[in-house]
């Protein structure tokens, strides 16, 4: 993109973000308030009925107020977007973002907090004290490794789901991507050798899911800014160490000598052409670094005419897009009231992503993207954000895994088709 262009979208962006309104969500009401006895019902003296029944049992909460139904988008503002340490007050934009893409793909509504915390306890603290207006918790924008450390003590001492995104949203969607790019290519995940650049929240949030679906831990190598995390690295902390790996590679370029799959989740052209052609026959690469990948398609396919590749932009085939996974997560979620989203419940959205992508393309998806046709294959590994199936498709699934696994507290929802046909 020409720095032309990059200043008329920032312009743009600009203007969006403050007219006609500041910001892009809103509080709208759900009931009349036109009327005395409207007003009555909605503040004193009828409140008091249902904070009695409240008071007497909380989870009526979900039948008198609007908990089941809203979620709570946080961050500290210690790693928005590519940005970096930001601050907090400077991720409003992204929260309110996420919470523009709750409402629209899934039904969800938002409150974006923005949390000013001088360290993780600081954080932990807060979110608990406000947890109890939220029906679930979607983390987002915060450094690793506090990241895990925040997400893994919020899930202990709440009974709501905790999800942080920027982890077991892109996971999802890697794996679900990389399924299906594997199965094109005629290998498994459970033979591929797996080259991981990023030891962050995704990075080590994607090694762990992939390990949980059937890929051997001894086939990836995962590499942070020093080289391959290796079992003789001094200093690793917990988390590195988790997915440190006895070998003798060291070097990028090593690793990638006769990979299957890379997967990048760094920065920019961190990968020569060269590691690209060392790396094995129908190789799959995931360079989701964004804007700029990790290696451009159009050098990729000018070395490799046999690879699947996939990136995080929208302007080429595969986009690895978190808006395919979190609404509808939260939906299925929220729907059967779970206290949680757990491992199957993830591991149900990747297979639910995965089946989409074999289905025939509805003919307003291919009009919204100017396409003639679309099928599963090389540069279609991925429902495309827009599909309406989406929504039809992962709920349930996500619910079903709930129900199955004993976290969900509601009754199957009867807008959903039978469990048993997920």
């Amino acid at each position: 993109m020409s720095k032309d262009a990059d200043a008329d979208i920032n312009q743009a962006a600009l203007e969006y973000h403050e007219h006609p309104v500041p910001g892009k969500i809103s509080v709208e009401l759900t009931k009349p308030a036109n009327t005395p006895q409207d007003l009555a019902l909605a503040y004193t003296p009828g409140v008091a009925e249902p904070v009695r029944r409240i008071a007497e049992n909380p989870e009526d909460a979900y039948r008198y107020t609007a908990k089941g139904n809203l979620v709570a988008v946080i961050t500290d503002g210690t790693a928005v977007l590519g940005l970096g340490n930001t601050g907090a007050l400077a991720g409003k934009p992204v929260m309110e973002g996420k919470g523009v893409l709750f409402k629209h793909f899934a039904g969800i509504d938002v409150f974006d907090i923005e949390v000013d915390a001088a360290n993780p306890s600081t954080f932990i603290d807060t979110v608990v004290r406000i947890a109890p207006t939220f029906g679930g918790i979607n983390l987002e924008d915060i450094a690793a490794p506090h990241c895990f450390e925040i997400e893994q003590a919020l899930m202990e001492r709440l009974d709501i789901p905790v999800f942080h995104d920027d982890q077991h949203g892109t996971a999802i969607i890697i794996a679900a991507g990389l399924l299906n790019a594997l199965e094109i290519q005629g290998k498994t995940l459970e033979d591929a050798r797996i080259v991981v650049l990023g030891a962050g929240a995704a990075g080590i949030a994607a090694v762990r899911l992939l390990c949980n679906m059937g890929a051997h831990r001894n086939n990836i190598l995962v590499l942070d800014r020093q080289g391959v995390i290796h079992t003789g690295r001094e200093n690793l902390n917990p988390f590195k160490f988790s997915v440190a790996a006895d070998t003798e590679r060291r070097t990028l370029s090593e690793a990638m000598h006769g990979a299957d799959v890379f997967i990048g989740v760094s920065g920019p052209d961190l990968v020569s052409p060269e590691m690209l052609a060392s790396m094995a026959d129908k190789p799959v690469v995931f360079a989701l670094s964004n804007p700029v990948p990790e290696i451009r398609p159009e050098i990729a396919n000018q070395v490799r005419d046999d690879l699947i590749m996939a990136t995080g932009r929208s302007d080429y085939p595969n986009q690895v897009n978190n808006v395919l996974g979190f609404p509808f997560i939260f939906r299925g979620a929220l729907d059967v009231r779970a206290c949680c989203i757990n491992e199957a419940m993830q591991i149900a959205a990747v297979h639910a992503l995965k089946k989409l992508t074999h289905e025939p393309v509805p003919e307003d998806v291919l009009a919204a993207y100017g396409l003639e046709r679309l099928e599963s294959g090389p540069d279609y590994i991925l429902p495309k954000p827009l599909d309406v199936r989406l929504r039809e498709a992962i709920p349930p699934a996500v619910a079903r895994a709930a129900v199955e696994t004993g976290v969900a507290r509601a009754p199957w929802p009867v807008h959903y088709p039978p469990m048993d046909s997920f």
